[in-house]
């Protein structure tokens, strides 16, 4: 019989990271703001009054995504549906200490060419627990192979049918690049030196478990040995949020990349619902970039969250205090979307790993849900690179865990299903999906959510892709 199933507490998530709050201003377009070595300054608009407010707390400010507002519009005027994304030279963000941000928020929200001025909290990983390896044992002198304890590749239901998909021209994501919005890897690790470009933007952060085991479920090195990712020949790389605001590094990491290549967003922020951790793209600031990627022809996969919320709940529809006028909740489907792939955590078949967490595919207790969410992946059980609790060493290069977690491990699941699928078209036709195909594609196809213990399917986090039903069903939509 399978062991009993480990506690998933969603009130109280491991976070080996948090980013710090910041305070995001939003100026009228029409102000044409730009900043100096003397401040503030417009040909169009009196910005007297912002910098008087900055001067009396000791608050300096600066573009949010740290180029000049010429080359910000430049840009965006590249994009193939530019007014679709809220001007981007008109975000700027608030340097003071923290405990100054509502007075300074506050304050600014009175001055006529300030659209918006709102403190965006903190964000973290999206894990639930850490795994713990045990006291440190030497490696054997060559690593097992680890891949039959990854289901999660095997044909559906139980898995995305990634060994299918690897037999099929392209179909390893050759060809696509991906860049994985976080903390730290380790790339240096046994299994992660072949298909990988290294940090394209911040640093990297001390604590690198949870990056790499993301990179092994994506793209572990094709070998005898350790684990295989699902899209091995795709090409890795990190964007950083060490010391990093999360939106700027999310905007680094759709500038290097094309159409058809990938972001995996793997964050989760702090919500209106007493605190409870959501999607990030909530935000406004974070919304619009995510919008920026999009409608580059980036593929975007979003980790819908560890907090256990309805995302239908209407507290989802109120405005937090500062947010534009013009705000809509995107988690609504009845409003503009961001455009990304927005992915729950699901229960692995029961008796994995000699575990069970209720029916295959069952939503987990603490997998955030509702009409917005579009596939899930494994939420538990996640056998990948890192953590050292299945294979553990004194050189962390060779540790690996059964125990990858939350909506942490369910997303880049997902997204290597869609770096699989755009390899298989960009090989079959030289065409890749978008991020609104992708969305409507993983709703199209897959298999089914299942009722289970934590609520009935009507508790949405979307079908878990199935690689045989994905790719002719893009392929149809390019006849």
């Amino acid at each position: 019989m399978p062991s009993p199933r480990i506690s998933l507490n969603p009130e109280s998530p491991v976070n080996t990271r948090i980013s710090p709050s910041q305070l995001v201003v939003i100026f009228n377009s029409q102000a044409q703001v730009q900043t100096t070595v003397n401040g503030l300054s417009s040909d169009t608009a009196d910005l007297s009054n912002v910098q008087s407010i900055l001067d009396e707390n000791d608050a300096s400010i600066e573009s949010l995504f740290g180029l000049s507002p010429d080359r910000l519009r430049s840009q965006q005027a590249r994009l193939s549906f530019p007014e679709s994304v809220p001007d981007l030279s008109s975000f700027y963000r608030v340097k003071a200490p923290e405990d100054k941000f509502e007075q300074i928020a506050s304050a600014l929200r009175a001055v006529p060419e300030v659209k918006a001025a709102y403190v965006r909290p903190g964000a973290s990983a999206p894990l639930i627990f850490k795994p713990t390896p045990p006291a440190f044992a030497d490696a054997p002198a060559a690593t097992p192979d680890f891949t039959s304890r990854q289901g999660y590749l095997n044909p559906a239901p139980e898995g995305v049918d990634a060994k299918w998909a690897q037999t099929q021209p392209g179909g390893r994501g050759d060809g696509i690049r991906i860049v994985d919005c976080e903390w730290a890897w380790r790339f240096s690790h046994e299994d992660l030196r072949v298909n990988q470009g290294g940090v394209i933007f911040g640093q990297q952060g001390d604590d690198d478990n949870h990056g790499t085991a993301v990179q092994g479920v994506v793209g572990g090195d094709q070998n005898s040995y350790g684990v295989i990712g699902i899209a091995p020949n795709s090409t890795f790389f990190g964007s950083s949020f060490e010391n990093q605001d999360v939106a700027t590094t999310i905007k680094a990491a759709a500038d290097i990349l094309n159409s058809g290549d990938v972001i995996l967003l793997e964050i989760q922020i702090s919500g209106p619902n007493a605190g409870n951790w959501i999607a990030v793209e909530w935000y406004p600031d974070i919304l619009a970039v995510i919008r920026y990627a999009v409608m580059k022809g980036i593929v975007v996969a979003e980790a819908a969250g560890n907090g256990g919320e309805n995302f239908d709940d209407p507290i989802y529809d109120q405005p937090q205090p500062g947010f534009p006028s013009d705000w809509r909740n995107p988690y609504n489907p009845s409003n503009p979307s961001s455009g990304a792939v927005m992915v729950g955590a699901g229960a692995p078949p029961p008796g994995t790993h000699g575990r069970n967490y209720g029916p295959d595919r069952s939503r987990l207790s603490f997998s955030n849900y509702g009409a917005r969410l579009d596939a899930q992946g494994w939420g538990v059980e996640v056998t990948t690179t890192g953590y050292g609790d299945l294979q553990s060493d004194s050189n962390p290069d060779l540790w690996y865990t059964d125990q990858f977690n939350g909506t942490s491990s369910a997303s880049p699941v997902v997204t290597g299903a869609l770096l699989c699928l755009n390899g298989i078209l960009r090989s079959w036709r030289g065409v890749t999906v978008t991020s609104e195909q992708a969305r409507m594609l993983v709703r199209q196809t897959g298999s089914p959510q299942q009722d289970g213990p934590n609520g009935p399917a009507s508790q949405r986090i979307g079908n878990r892709p199935n690689m045989r039903q994905l790719v002719p069903a893009a392929q149809a939509l390019f006849p």
